[in-house]
């Protein structure tokens, strides 16, 4: 499998030649720098680790210097393991959207937006418990019962109530790759991608 590391920039449209348009998401895709290559010899199994993104040395433990050291390369900020890498790089070598092509169907990796504490309308979509009637006047976003009294004297695991809503790793498949920018990094993805603006994806084939 091969991947790259990249950050969200924003949305935009891709119109055809026939007037037909696609929505789709401008992803920042590398350069990423190879900081490790792991071999089933001595690791026991095959990987390619990517680095991406510059961060101030500073701000870097003595461990990471060292280790970006070993690469030859600046302290960064994102890594990530890519297994069974179909690429041949070596270590200190650089990933860019080259690897891909526009027509090629891939899959991103994203954290969705965080919505904090959220109640069940917004959540999961419940409807209140009905007419406002009788002196019910602050029910209309209320989640109702939520289970038995004296038996089962508790509630069961998975009750759609109440709580954080958001921040969760989703994985899109099938996304297509419509158009590459190389020299700006860009690769444009149909479709949206999770996440918001500016933060980090994984593009992986």
């Amino acid at each position: 499998m091969k991947g790259i590391i990249g950050k969200k920039i924003g949305m935009t449209s891709i119109f055809t030649p026939d007037g037909k348009q696609t929505a789709c998401t401008i992803i920042e895709a590398g350069p990423c720098v190879v900081t490790q290559v792991k071999t089933q010899e001595s690791d026991g199994y095959n990987a390619l680790q990517l680095a991406f993104g510059d961060k101030k040395e500073k701000h870097s433990t003595q461990a990471e210097t060292n280790h970006f050291a070993k690469a030859n390369t600046s302290a960064k900020k994102f890594v990530k393991e890519f297994r069974d890498s179909s690429l041949d790089k070596n270590l200190g070598e650089t990933v860019t959207v080259d690897i891909f092509a526009e027509g090629d169907k891939v899959e991103v990796v994203g954290t969705t937006k965080g919505k904090g504490f959220q109640g069940v309308v917004k959540r999961h979509g419940f409807h209140g418990v009905g007419e406002q009637s009788h002196g019910q006047h602050d029910r209309s976003r209320a989640p109702g019962s939520i289970g038995g009294s004296s038996y089962p004297s508790r509630v069961f695991k998975g009750m759609r109530m109440a709580g954080r809503m958001g921040s969760d790793r989703v994985k899109l498949k099938g996304l297509k790759v419509v158009k590459i920018f190389a020299e700006k990094n860009y690769i444009l993805i149909s479709g949206s991608v999770p996440g918001h603006i500016g933060s980090i994806v994984l593009i992986q084939k």
